[in-house]
């Protein structure tokens, strides 16, 4: 009965704040409008919790007093105390046996099942989502670790600021100012000791404070440089141990480490200064406020359990102070780690859907490049001044050198990037103004480097319709001639086939392995239109050849780009769209380009005759 019961308890308290809801607007780059943006939703119960917080304070300062009442009454003997004060034993044991666990109880609770799990996950949940939310150049110009580690650090530290503030800070105060009660209780004389001393306190405090936050906020961006450095080593392991270059990498992160051990010395040493300077503020209390009572004595109203009531008090504040000196530091630590991710994270979105934009509605698939121009800032690369229509249901191969722009075509359909000129359209619609939600439903992709989860095979493929029957599932694996070997698939914990987890970025499998589950994945999703940016690039030519008339099936009643350097792949396309330094300057079918003898014809005669001097010639 009473563990049911306590589970309830837990139950109702767990549930109290809704971890997953989500925040308003962007999240403010300033500090106390930033820890407001991602605590809303959870004061109500925050202030809940401080108000236990408090009585519990306030009932230790309670049982000083009874303290103090029970060392004058013992004066009597045991009868006459028996007599005139069983209200005190009374008191007393519901103070000590009922109240104080009650409040102990519910302030720790409060602690550890409702603010550090639910606040915790409120938000990390709120920045994932933010960060979710930029642009691809957001994610291309920082290292995927660091990005992890920034979320992870101000979830942790602005959680432990919340628990610390509500367990400790506001425990403390109402603490101390039941302590200042009970101590003008027994003598006015003695409050202004404890104003002075609490005064020079506050000074302390206001001159340390600062410091501390500021080497902690120092502090944690060399350890996330760290992390960053770290992920990116082992991220690219395959690449360190192919070029030998694992002692430069050893060398970089030293480096990085040297840099955290700097700054965590830093915040180390003002930390000691800290605990010095403390420690002897707080010997000074107990002697200042009991040294005062005796010397005012029982002529000015102090008895003896008055007396021992301070002591006990003094004492306490004493270590209290201290605890709570700590627990600043703590805070301030953590809000200078806070500090520092709120800079990284935060960021406008720099891409983002318009105000009043609508779902793309892809009735006949027709794509229109009208003037577009793009240059990712620079004045070489990208394209420029393109115009291109693609009908509904061609079949269109892009070809040209690297560097060309085709890439980068491809990125403006999928609105990645912005173009900086001109306008993209599918079926009329500017795709500006649609949700990019929507415009990335419609399309299907498999691209050169194909991206895989460390999740099952079944959940790389069913990325691409997530609400897929296992019959579509292995129709779509059994098309991308993928299904025999995924059945033959185990991992490091003997899971099988379908079952099986691939390992980060799909390791586990080999090149064509990873793009055959690609295509599966995009046959799955059956959009409108069909993106294929070097889709067999990494099948040799029997397997590619197997898979050719699956390719056609899927294509079919579909709009297709396909780029591709092996020209074979795309020589029996509706047209051939030629680029070069981010122009079109060739376009038609296969025979006609052929015909031209341009640069097609060129790109064609080298990969058919060989790299050969003859061919060159």
């Amino acid at each position: 009965m009473i563990s049911e019961t306590y589970g309830r308890w837990i139950d109702w308290a767990a549930g109290l704040i809704t971890s997953v809801q989500p925040a308003d607007g962007p999240p403010p780059r300033t500090l106390y409008p930033f820890i407001g943006w991602c605590l809303k939703g959870s004061w109500p119960v925050l202030l809940l919790a401080t108000l236990i917080s408090a009585f519990t304070g306030a009932s230790e300062v309670l049982t000083m007093w009874l303290l103090g009442q029970a060392v004058d009454a013992a004066g009597g003997g045991f009868a006459a105390f028996w007599d005139s004060y069983a209200w005190l034993v009374v008191l007393s044991a519901v103070t000590l046996l009922i109240l104080r666990p009650l409040f102990f109880g519910a302030s720790a609770t409060f602690q550890a099942v409702v603010i550090s799990p639910s606040v915790f996950t409120l938000i990390l949940s709120r920045l994932n989502r933010w960060t979710l939310g930029h642009a691809v150049t957001f994610f291309d110009n920082d290292f995927a670790g660091r990005l992890a580690q920034k979320q992870m650090q101000v979830a942790r530290s602005l959680t432990e600021t919340v628990v610390e503030t509500v367990n400790a800070i506001l425990f403390g105060i109402a603490s101390v100012i039941g302590a200042a009660i009970l101590i003008g209780a027994v003598n006015l004389w003695l409050l202004p000791i404890l104003a002075v001393w609490f005064a020079s306190y506050g000074v302390f405090l206001y001159f340390f404070l600062p410091v501390i936050r500021e080497r902690s906020e120092a502090r944690a961006a060399a350890r996330a440089m760290v992390t960053g450095q770290v992920v990116d080593t082992i991220t690219n392991i395959k690449t360190v141990k192919l070029f030998a270059r694992a002692e430069h990498e050893d060398s970089a992160a030293l480096g990085a480490m040297e840099r955290f051990q700097e700054t965590a010395t830093n915040f180390g040493s003002v930390s000691s200064l800290f605990r010095i300077g403390l420690t002897f503020l707080a010997g000074i209390l107990p002697l200042a406020l009991v040294g005062t009572g005796i010397a005012l004595g029982p002529t000015m109203g102090v008895s003896p359990g008055d007396i021992a009531a301070i002591g006990a008090v003094a004492i306490r504040l004493s270590q209290m102070t201290g605890w709570i000196s700590f627990t600043l530091l703590a805070i301030y630590g953590h809000i200078g780690e806070v500090e520092d991710g709120m800079h990284t994270l935060t960021p406008p979105h720099t891409l983002v859907d318009a105000p009043d934009a609508g779902s793309l509605e892809v009735t006949t698939g027709e794509i229109v490049f009208d003037r577009v121009s793009f240059g990712y800032g620079r004045d070489v690369g990208g394209v420029d001044d393109i115009s291109l229509t693609i009908k509904p249901g061609e079949k269109l191969g892009i070809v040209g050198a690297s560097g060309a722009g085709k890439s980068t075509l491809l990125a403006l359909l999928l609105r990645l990037y912005d173009p900086e000129e001109g306008e993209v359209r599918i079926d009329g619609q500017n795709i500006g103004l649609v949700t990019q939600e929507s415009l990335r439903r419609a399309i299907g992709m498999v691209t050169q480097e194909t991206a895989m989860f460390n999740r099952t095979a079944r959940d790389n493929i069913i990325y691409g319709q997530p609400d897929a029957t296992e019959d579509d599932l292995i129709a779509a694996a059994e098309k991308a001639e993928a299904h025999a070997f995924i059945q033959d698939l185990t991992d490091h914990k003997g899971r099988k086939g379908y079952e099986a987890f691939l390992g980060e970025r799909g390791v586990k499998l080999s090149g064509g392995q990873r793009q055959r589950i690609a295509l599966a994945r995009a046959m799955i999703k059956d959009a409108p239109i069909l993106v294929l940016d070097e889709a067999t690039s990494a099948l040799d030519s029997e397997v590619e050849a197997a898979i050719q008339s699956a390719l056609e099936r899927a294509m079919e009643g579909k709009t297709v780009i396909a780029i591709a350097h092996r020209l074979s792949t795309i020589s029996d396309m509706d047209r051939i769209v030629v680029l070069d330094q981010g122009r079109i300057v060739e376009e038609g079918t296969h025979d006609e380009l052929l015909s031209r003898r341009g640069l097609y014809a060129r790109y064609w005669n080298r990969q058919s005759g060989g790299f050969t001097r003859e061919a060159a010639e």
